[in-house]
């Protein structure tokens, strides 16, 4: 499974998520994904783990990012590597948009696009 090779951003469904958190996933083969979230202000990335490799790259927008129990004010430039099977949360202080990549793909992302219920 891999995405198209080239993708516009314009054309990427974009898939809403928790309360003020959106996505696109903009581009993935079997070992690779690149996905776009929008986060408005005051919305929560709850604290989670998962078997991927996860590098994250602040676009816009200021965030309270915690990896494995520390906490650091993170906004546009900065970036954060989430090693596999450790906590990491974020919670968007000023709105914004990041940019997260994973090893392997985080297949349960294409959930609901299986089921067609995304918007």
């Amino acid at each position: 499974m891999q995405s198209d090779r080239f993708l516009f951003g314009k054309d990427v469904l974009v898939e809403e998520l928790d309360e003020g958190i959106s996505r696109q996933i903009l581009g993935h083969n079997d070992e690779l994904m690149l996905v776009k979230v929008m986060f408005e202000a005051g919305s929560i990335g709850y604290e989670h783990k998962h078997v991927h490799s996860q590098v994250t790259y602040i676009i816009s927008g200021v965030f309270d990012v915690t990896i494995d129990g520390v906490t650091k004010r993170q906004s546009a430039g900065d970036s954060s590597y989430m090693p596999p099977n450790v906590m990491h949360g974020s919670v968007c202080i000023e709105a914004g948009a990041i940019l997260d990549t994973f090893s392997p793909i985080r297949e349960d992302f294409f959930d609901n696009y299986k089921k067609g219920e995304t918007s």
